[in-house]
């Protein structure tokens, strides 16, 4: 059933009263039904009458009873098993019977106690608290959730608005509660020096190790256990999510996986994403595509592997090496940078609309200069950009297999105005910090290596290769660009201190609906590639920049 509209609007004032007028009068002969909707005079006049009686529909914001009570009703039923009178308090009775069964029927929790805490507004936060029984063994749950009160447009009442994480926060829409023998054992991942990797040491790995377990549990020797799981739904499944174990019964045996993280850098990069909200960063080794760090401040989606967010001006490191290739650009050569640049019918400027009168293409791209690429997009064709990113840095082909769900990147072909976005990281791109640091790790080792986090050797899976490779002058050239960036561009401030030997791009990726653009960074130092976004960050070198600096100086 799909979702009611959850505001109720406001009718006009005829509607109603030709439906409470056709009610009235076909109860009293169908006769008189026809006159009163196709005629006037009295019947028409019982018509206005009857309308004035009913009662308005009640609109505007829920008063403190109205949520309480409709929390109340709902979370009483629930706890006393009135699955059909609980799911009637919601605005989708129809997947909340489907859930609240399965509470009992498929995850087996008998006895649940609901206690509702302090609304906020229209939210109120309950605990719950019940008991999991399979076969004999039995052990105690106990988590916090909410639920938030909406008003039906239809008739105004109250009602909980139903989603899955109202009966558990970890359930998207689609994903359900099971408790059996678990589907995957249980893994023991460990880092490259051989120590165990754990969630409770490494925040940022709870969804990877959850995804170890998916792939590698059956292959890694462990039995299963019996546990309380979250079994993802097709939505869910969609997005990669894995499922999640929530609690155990009885342990399984699990079976050893070896991961390529570092500890210390793995410990260094926990440190750094904690101290800005929603960022996220990776370190790999540029020569074998090794993956030595990964983080997210929030520990409940890879944003790091998995995220799909405009790159911005990090992805003018791809489009240079296509401009480059093509003679359209050359590092110490003149290159256009001008205020604005109109291309598609859109009109393209810089930061604080600067230009660069007389410049090199290595001055532009040091400083960012948006212009300067677009005014290259007429001598393009629409696909372009696109092949250069699949053919030479293996990304966008959705066939990485790094040990554990990733996004691969994506840059659609396009045209017009939104083909020239493109060129500077907005439009369709579509990136993640590990594709971006593998961007980087393809400049300094001067060829693709896929990233991994385990070693192919262990399940014989073949990663995914380049096309072709950029020639060495190309190449030269790029390192030149990012170089020079690093020493004297956007990113100096944040790289000072760890040359010669090092490369570097700043990004802000414009978002709608974001008041700050999302700040990104990518850069090299030795072998070490990494890259970092800050949503709502603002400018890269400010934001991601530090993070991704802190990681290569850790590394070194």
């Amino acid at each position: 059933m799909g979702k009611r509209r959850r505001v109720a609007e406001r009718r006009s004032s005829k509607r109603p009263a030709m439906v409470g007028g056709m009610i009235a009068v076909v109860v009293g002969g169908a006769g008189i039904g026809v006159y009163a909707l196709y005629g006037g005079g009295a019947a028409a006049d019982d018509t206005s009458a009857a309308a004035a009686k009913k009662p308005a529909v009640k609109t505007g914001p829920l008063s403190a009873t109205e949520v309480t009570t409709a929390a109340r009703s709902f979370l009483t039923a629930w706890q006393q098993g009135r699955i059909t009178q609980a799911a009637a308090v919601t605005d989708d009775p129809a997947a909340a019977t489907a859930l609240l069964t399965g509470y009992t029927k498929d995850a087996r929790i008998t006895g649940a106690t609901l206690t509702a805490g302090t609304p906020a507004g229209d939210k109120v936060p309950f605990a719950v608290k019940g008991t999991v029984t399979f076969k004999k063994t039995s052990k105690p749950v106990a988590y916090d959730s909410a639920l938030t009160v909406v008003r039906r447009a239809e008739d105004g009442k109250p009602l909980v608005d139903w989603h899955a994480s109202v009966v558990h926060p970890e359930l998207a829409d689609g994903d359900r509660l099971v408790t059996g023998e678990a589907g995957d054992p249980p893994v023991k991942a460990l880092d490259r020096d051989g120590g165990e990797l754990t969630a409770k040491a490494y925040p940022s790995l709870g969804t990877v190790l959850d995804g170890l377990r998916e792939k590698y549990g059956k292959k890694a020797g462990g039995t299963a256990g019996v546990e309380l799981r979250v079994q993802r739904g097709k939505a869910s499944k969609a997005k990669k999510s894995s499922d999640k174990t929530l609690l155990e019964l009885s342990k399984g045996t699990p079976g050893t996986v070896k991961t390529t993280l570092s500890p210390s850098l793995q410990a260094a990069a926990e440190k750094q994403v904690a101290s800005r909200a929603r960022a996220s960063v990776v370190v790999t080794r540029a020569s074998t595509g090794e993956i030595l760090a990964v983080a997210n401040s929030n520990p409940n989606f890879n944003t790091a592997f998995q995220g799909s967010l405009a790159p911005g001006s990090t992805m003018k490191v791809i489009t240079s090496s296509l401009l480059i290739e093509k003679d359209l650009a050359s590092a110490d050569k003149t290159h256009p940078c001008p205020k604005f640049f109109s291309y598609g019918g859109w009109k393209f400027q810089n930061d604080d609309k600067f230009e660069i009168k007389g410049g090199t293409f290595k001055a532009s791209f040091a400083r960012s200069c948006n212009t300067a690429f677009i005014s290259q997009a007429g001598k393009l064709d629409d696909d372009s950009l696109t092949k250069q990113a699949q053919q030479v840095f293996g990304l966008s082909l959705n066939n990485w297999a790094i040990g554990v769900p990733t996004f691969d990147g994506a840059v659609p072909v396009q045209s017009a105005a939104q083909k020239a976005a493109e060129l500077i990281g907005q439009g369709g791109v579509r990136m993640n910090p590990l594709n971006m640091a593998s961007v980087a790790a393809t400049v300094r080792s001067g060829s693709f290596h896929q990233p991994y986090l385990v070693a192919p050797s262990v399940d014989d899976r073949t990663l995914a290769k380049a096309a072709r490779t950029m020639s060495a002058k190309t190449v030269s050239q790029l390192r030149e660009l990012m170089n020079y960036t690093a020493a004297y561009g956007t990113a100096a401030e944040a790289m000072a201190g760890l040359g010669p030997d090092y490369g570097a791009k700043t990004g802000s990726a414009e978002v709608d609906g974001q008041k700050e653009a999302n700040g990104w960074f990518t850069a090299y130092r030795g072998d070490l590639a990494a890259a970092g976004v800050v949503q709502q960050g603002g400018h890269g070198s400010e934001s991601a920049g530090p993070i991704v600096a802190a990681l290569l100086k850790a590394g070194g």
